[in-house]
Formats: C-alpha cells, sequence, structure tokens
C-alpha cells in the first residue's frame, strides 16, 4: 500500500497527523485499526457463508470473478482450450517486443559509443560559442 512513498514523505504524513489531531491520535489510530478490524472480520464471515452456501472452499482472493470462474467453473483442459489460440500470438508479440527491445539497445549503445570518442563541440557539428 505505501510502496511509493519514501521514509520522509511516511514522516512528513506522521507529522501531519500528530498537527491535525494532537491528543486525539492515539485514539484516532485505536478507532482506525478496530475498523481494519471488523472489515477483517467481516470478510472471514461473508466467505465462510459463501463457503457453506456453495459447498467449496472459497478463499478472500477467489471472491474476484475471473479467479472465481478459473477456480470453480472451468476444468483445467477448459482453460487450455480457451488459452491456446491466444498463446501464439502472445509468443509472436513477445518475441516482435523483444527484438525491437535488442535494437533500441543496440542503437543506444551506438550512439554512446560514438559520442564519447568525439568532442562535444564536433559531435553537433558546429563551432563552439566563445566564452
Amino acid at each position: 500500500m505505501l510502496d511509493n512513498l519514501n521514509w520522509w514523505e511516511i514522516a512528513a504524513l506522521l507529522l501531519l497527523a500528530l498537527l491535525i489531531f494532537g491528543d486525539r491520535l492515539p485514539t484516532v489510530i485505536n478507532d482506525g485499526l478496530r475498523m481494519v478490524r471488523n472489515l477483517r472480520a467481516m470478510a472471514r464471515n461473508a466467505t465462510g457463508d459463501l463457503s457453506r452456501e456453495l459447498g467449496t472452499d472459497i478463499q478472500l482472493e477467489d471472491l474476484h470473478p475471473k479467479a472465481f470462474i478459473r477456480k470453480h467453473l472451468l476444468s483445467e483442459e477448459d482453460e487450455q482450450a480457451i488459452r491456446k489460440p491466444l498463446q501464439s500470438v502472445y509468443d509472436n508479440l513477445r518475441s516482435d517486443v523483444t527484438g525491437v527491445h535488442n535494437e533500441l539497445k543496440d542503437v543506444a549503445n551506438a550512439v554512446d559509443l560514438r559520442s564519447n570518442g568525439t568532442r562535444p563541440g564536433a559531435a553537433t557539428g558546429g563551432a563552439t560559442a566563445p566564452a
């Protein structure tokens, strides 16, 4: 959840929370944690009820429609039959993208070698301006 925040941003958010809530900050944190615990308990109860109703073992991750269909409605043979026509297209596209990526690397290396071997003024073809 906080993968894109660095430590300075987290510290700034904590300082901002301290300034906004002041003495009530521990109470606000406890209320937030209690709410998260209640939400988790509700999700566990909902998955338990769903598992009892359907007669299968359902995890919280299985509630996503694609995962539910893949796990409970399709057999492995059906899934392979669906994937088979698209696999060759995926392989062709992947090889094309890999080829373009390698060509771009080669061009970048060639430009880098060319610019390292000459003076900056000679690389652009123009004369340098007097200081």
